[in-house]
């Protein structure tokens, strides 16, 4: 019962965000989910409706990296590994949609390391 809570209260919240934020090809969202044992970052074009680029824990780039690494360290990698995607893919100022996550841990984690990959927030 309160884990369906919890999650209900996180979609409200990341409704009442995405109100506010809207990725476009100049400046796309860089949207997070996270679970249990993995996180997901993507870069979208909310006006395409296109997902530009992704990583995450399950990718192949990092595998080797991760091992033996805390959930936030792990994270970290991750946001560095998006942002050396996304400058590849020209893309270097973004907005950040949290997705009704507290900007904290994990979801801190990554954006400090793609902030350090070089992207903009």
């Amino acid at each position: 019962m309160a884990l369906a809570y919890k999650i209900q209260r996180r979609l409200k919240v990341k409704r009442r965000i995405r109100k506010k934020i809207h990725g476009t090809p100049e400046r796309p969202r860089v949207s997070v989910f996270r679970s249990n044992k993995h996180i997901y970052a993507q870069i979208i074009d909310d006006e395409a409706g296109r997902t530009l680029v992704a990583a995450s824990t399950r990718s192949k780039e990092i595998a080797d990296q991760l091992k033996d690494k805390t959930k936030s360290e792990q994270a970290y990698l991750v946001g560095k590994l998006l942002a050396q995607k996304a400058l590849e893919a020209n893309i270097t100022q973004v907005v950040f949609d949290r997705n009704g996550y507290k900007y904290h841990g994990r979801v801190k984690a990554l954006a400090d390391g793609a902030r350090e990959g070089g992207l903009k927030f």
